[in-house]
């Protein structure tokens, strides 16, 4: 995943309905949802939620397919799985991140 491809994902992300709006396609799993159940689950306004998800698709991080009269909207796995490893690939050069007890921590 290329920088530029990195921050136009994050700053997707980087608003609280959109954050929202994609948690909740995560948790959908691969069946996706249809706009009104986001907006049922989300309680946010159908105007609102279809600028929301015109920005994450923008960004790649979710998709839409028809199925007969509905959009269905999905979370982009393979792009949150991207961009989750390209912000842990040199993570603490490949030890362990967090400490193994309380008294190891470094805070």
């Amino acid at each position: 995943m290329e920088a530029n491809e990195v921050v136009r994902s994050l700053a997707a992300l980087a608003q609280p309905v959109r954050l929202q709006v994609f948690r909740c396609l995560v948790v959908a799993g691969p069946e996706g949802l249809t706009p009104s159940a986001l907006v049922e689950a989300i309680a946010v306004p159908s105007t609102s939620l279809s600028f929301h998800l015109k920005e994450l698709m923008h960004a790649g991080l979710v998709s839409q397919e028809r199925q007969g009269r509905n959009l269905i909207y999905r979370a982009a796995f393979d792009r949150m799985n991207a961009l989750l490893g390209y912000l842990t690939e040199n993570c603490c050069q490949g030890e362990a991140c967090l400490p193994t007890t309380a008294n190891d921590c470094a805070c």
